[in-house]
C-alpha cells in the first residue's frame, strides 16, 4: 500500500526533486518558485504549505515550506525523506542572533542543532543525541558561498520549542560561543535525516537580534533573503 498522497502532502510519487529546499514560510517558497525556478509547478498545497518543483540552471529542484516549529518540520521532513524518495534537504529559514558578533542580515551554516525539545526521546537511545548537519551538504554549501561572494558563518543553532519563553534563556546560552543563533526548527530535520540516511542542512539569515531588540519586518523576511536562496540553489546543482 502506497503511503502518499499524505494527509499533509498531495503529492504523487516522482513529484519531488531529490534535493528540497525548505523555508518555514509558505509565502517564501512561492517567491522563490517564481523569481528563482524555471516551470515551477505547484505539486502540493494542503494547508496552504506551497510545494513546487521546477529546475535551477537545468537541474530540477523543489521548494516547500515547513511551517513553524519543530512538530511542524518534523511531519514535512519525514515525509519527504521516508515516502517521497528526497535525498536532500537543505532549510532556508530566519533566525535570532544569540551571538554578538552577528548582524541582521548575516547568514549562518547549522553544523549542529542544541535543542530544549524531547523530540529525540522517540529513539530510546541510551544517551543523548547530538543533532549534526550532513557534512558534505555543509562543504558544498560554503564552497559555493565562497565562489559566489557570499559571507557564510559556521556555527551551533539552538533549535528552541517556544518562540515566546518566559525563562529568558538566551542570555545563558551566548556564554556557549559556538551557539550563534536561535530558531525552531533545525534540531528535529538532522535527527529526521540521521534516521532515514538522508541528507540535511539549515542555512538561516539574521532576522532578528533579540538581546539586542533589533529585527526586521516580516516582508523583508518573505522577499529580501536571496543571498542565502543563491547558496542554497546552487548547492542543489552542485550535488547533480
Amino acid at each position: 500500500m502506497s503511503n502518499t498522497p499524505t494527509p499533509h502532502n498531495s503529492a504523487k510519487p516522482g513529484d519531488f526533486a531529490k534535493t528540497v529546499l525548505m523555508p518555514g514560510d509558505p509565502l517564501r517558497s512561492r517567491f522563490i518558485a517564481e523569481n528563482f525556478l524555471e516551470d515551477a509547478e505547484l505539486v502540493n498545497n494542503v494547508r496552504g504549505i506551497q510545494g513546487y518543483t521546477g529546475t535551477y540552471h537545468g537541474t530540477r529542484v523543489s521548494v516547500m515550506a515547513s511551517g513553524m516549529g519543530i512538530p511542524s518540520i518534523g511531519i514535512y521532513s519525514y515525509e519527504l525523506f521516508q515516502f517521497y524518495d528526497v535525498e536532500n534537504i537543505i532549510r532556508i529559514g530566519s533566525a535570532g542572533a544569540i551571538s554578538d558578533e552577528l548582524e541582521l542580515r548575516d547568514i549562518v551554516a547549522g553544523i549542529a542543532a542544541s535543542t530544549n525539545s524531547n523530540f529525540a526521546d522517540q529513539y530510546d537511545l541510551p544517551g543523548t543525541y547530538a543533532p549534526a548537519c550532513s557534512y558534505s551538504l555543509l562543504k558544498l554549501a560554503d564552497r559555493t558561498a565562497e565562489r559566489l561572494g557570499i559571507p557564510l558563518k559556521v556555527g551551533e543553532f539552538l533549535s528552541e520549542d517556544t518562540f515566546y519563553s518566559d525563562s529568558h534563556s538566551l542570555a545563558e546560552w551566548q556564554k556557549m560561543h559556538n551557539v550563534l543563533a536561535a530558531e525552531m526548527e533545525s534540531a528535529a530535520l538532522y535527527m529526521n535525516a540521521a534516521r532515514a540516511g538522508k541528507n540535511a542542512l539549515a542555512l538561516c539569515t539574521i532576522s532578528d537580534c533579540p538581546l539586542r531588540g533589533l529585527s526586521l519586518p516580516s516582508e523583508d523576511r518573505e522577499k529580501t533573503f536571496t543571498q542565502m536562496m543563491e547558496i542554497a540553489l546552487e548547492t542543489a546543482v552542485a550535488l547533480e
